[in-house]
C-alpha cells in the first residue's frame, strides 16, 4: 500500500527500456498499432510497484474501485521496428476528483526521437456497481504526489506531440 511521506520528494515519471519483438510486428517489421498498448501498459505496470512501492491491485482491493478507461488519444509519430531498443516514459499528467489522465510516451533509445504519444482517459469507479466514486485515502495521497497536474483541459494531442519533439530534439 502506498504510504505518503511529505518531506519525500516522489518521481513524477516513470522509464522502462524495451525490445521491439518479431511477434509484435507486422510484415513491414513495424510495432503493429495495437501492441503499442501492451508496451505502454506492461511498461507502467512494471515501474509503479518500483518507484513507489504500490501494486495498484492492493488499492483496488483495499478501496474496492479501480480506473475504467474511457478514451484513448494515440499519435504516431516514427514507427517502433523489430529489434530497436526503445524507451518509455509514463506519467499522470491530470487528475481531480475521479478521473486520471495517464500520458505515455515511446522514443528511440537515445532519447532524441519522438515515436508514440498516448494518453489514457480513465475514470475511478466501484467495483460493486461501476459507478464513479471520488478518490480517498491512499489513492488520492499517490495522485497528488505523482501527478504533473498539468493544465490539461486547455492541451491538445497535436500541441503537445510537438511540445515532446522539441523537447526532445535539444536536449
Amino acid at each position: 500500500m502506498f504510504d505518503y511521506d511529505p518531506k519525500k520528494s516522489y518521481p513524477k515519471q516513470t522509464e522502462s527500456r524495451v525490445v521491439i519483438r518479431f511477434q509484435d510486428c507486422d510484415p513491414l517489421r513495424h510495432l503493429n498499432n495495437a501492441k503499442y498498448f501492451d508496451y505502454f501498459f506492461n511498461a507502467r505496470e512494471d515501474q509503479v510497484p518500483k518507484l513507489y512501492g504500490l501494486e495498484i491491485i492492493d488499492l483496488i482491493r483495499t478501496f474496492k474501485a479501480a480506473w475504467v478507461v474511457y478514451n484513448h488519444n494515440i499519435s504516431y509519430v516514427r514507427s517502433a521496428m523489430v529489434g530497436e531498443w526503445v524507451r518509455i516514459f509514463s506519467r499522470v499528467i491530470w487528475h481531480n476528483h475521479n478521473t486520471i489522465v495517464v500520458e505515455y510516451i515511446m522514443t528511440d533509445d537515445s532519447e532524441k526521437q519522438l515515436k508514440t504519444v498516448l494518453w489514457s482517459t480513465m475514470r475511478y469507479v466501484t467495483l460493486a456497481e461501476g459507478k464513479s466514486t471520488d478518490h480517498q485515502g491512499a489513492v488520492a495521497d499517490f495522485l497528488e504526489a505523482t501527478s504533473l497536474n498539468l493544465d490539461f483541459e486547455s492541451m491538445d494531442i497535436k500541441s503537445r506531440v510537438k511540445e515532446i519533439s522539441n523537447a526532445l530534439k535539444n536536449s
